[in-house]
């Protein structure tokens, strides 16, 4: 009850919250592009799945955060993992309204879910553990919170998703652009970066490039086989 009437409780519980809404944005691109794959009926599931498990995941990687992040060349392992999953998932769009949709696995949806948010949490999980300054009970309460905000966020792009196919290849730059950054962030990088402030843009562009053109050369590569069989 102390904890609950203290002000720094609940001023520290909505910095965790905004955070988590502003960070937020990204997680719900690639649960949205993992889903879509799914039938419909498969599509809600993977959504919470994926959801739930990236917010649990995020709780016990902000315990370590901090020490995971002082590891060179974690985060350029890491980027390339995101510029991978990109392409992949760009790769995976159908062409053309009259071609039979290929339906995913409801697993391997929220596989690509958890290892692409494991990716793009390494950095943004400082922030949270920042605003809880030690609270467990406010940075697990903070973060469950955040569930609802990320499964409206995923359930609503996969709705544009449907309705403007271009928001699949923007979303797919997206990954690209936060797997750029991923790797220019290395701690093997500090000093260069330091000293050359345009690298942060030019690594983060030439990702979300890398994942747009290989995606959707595969893509017409996938495309051209399925027509020719």
């Amino acid at each position: 009850m102390e904890l609950l009437q203290s002000p720094e409780f609940w001023l520290g519980l909505m910095k965790i919250i905004w955070i988590n809404i502003i960070l937020s944005g990204d997680n719900a691109v690639v649960i949205a592009l993992a889903a879509r794959s799914l039938p419909p009926h498969q599509q809600k599931k993977a959504i919470l799945f994926g959801s739930a498990m990236a917010v649990i995941l995020r709780v016990i990687l902000t315990i370590v955060a901090v020490k995971l992040l002082a590891l060179s060349f974690l985060q350029l392992i890491g980027g390339a993992l995101l510029l991978y999953i990109g392409v992949q998932l760009l790769s995976e769009q159908e062409e053309g309204e009259g071609e039979a949709k290929e339906h995913g696995t409801l697993m391997a949806a929220v596989r690509t879910i958890l290892i692409a948010d494991l990716v793009m949490s390494l950095d943004n999980v400082i922030a949270v553990a920042a605003a809880a300054k030690g609270s467990m009970e406010l940075l697990i309460l903070g973060l469950l919170i955040s569930i609802p905000m990320v499964i409206f966020g995923s359930t609503l792009m996969i709705k544009l998703m449907e309705r403007f196919p271009i928001i699949v290849t923007l979303g797919a730059a997206l990954i690209g652009w936060v797997g750029g950054e991923t790797m220019a962030s290395d701690v093997a990088f500090k000093d260069f970066a330091a000293a050359n402030g345009w690298l942060h843009y030019a690594a983060a562009t030439a990702g979300a490039v890398f994942v747009v053109l290989l995606g959707k050369a595969l893509q017409k590569r996938h495309s051209t086989q399925v027509s020719a069989s």
